[in-house]
């Protein structure tokens, strides 16, 4: 399925991996979060072509994920900023540093997130009751967005989680 296809789906993933799912979008996201602005930044970085860099970016852009922003007139020259939609993926890329951490960094992760003065990890919990959520304790449902469908598909299988 072509990623431009995933943007029809009735689905809360697929739907953002239409625009975050192309290669070298989260690495870019990646360098945001770690304060880099700028284009050559991002070049220098992350080693892409400047049209795969560019395109992109544009697609960030688009999204409202990012704010591109002058910073010189002579020349023209602009930086790009997370925006508050932006800003609200810093979980979902905590939650990939976290994974990779613990499956793929055999020395140990290269990179510490710091809170304050200590490291540490994303934890996942429920916003109701405060307790802690993983594959164990949690199922879905059709929610108010679901077509008749995913409704009736709900209905026939359990979750994979849930088959543990």
């Amino acid at each position: 399925m072509a990623i431009e296809a995933y943007a029809e789906k009735n689905c809360s993933i697929a739907k953002p991996l239409s625009f975050l799912g192309e290669r070298w979008t989260v690495l870019i996201l990646r360098d945001l979060f770690l304060g880099r602005r700028r284009f050559d930044e991002f070049q220098a970085s992350l080693g892409v072509a400047t049209n795969v860099l560019s395109r992109r970016l544009t697609t960030l852009t688009e999204e409202g994920i990012v704010e591109r922003r002058r910073y010189s007139e002579h020349p023209e020259r602009f930086e790009y900023v997370l925006t508050e939609k932006g800003r609200d993926l810093q979980p979902v890329l905590l939650a990939l540093l976290a994974w990779g951490d613990k499956y793929t960094a055999e020395k140990g992760p290269p990179l510490e997130v710091v809170h304050g003065d200590h490291a540490f990890h994303a934890v996942q919990i429920c916003s109701v009751c405060g307790e802690p959520v993983d594959s164990h304790n949690v199922h879905s449902r059709p929610g108010p967005g679901a077509n008749s469908e995913q409704r009736r598909a709900n209905g026939r299988r359990a979750p994979e989680w849930l088959a543990r």
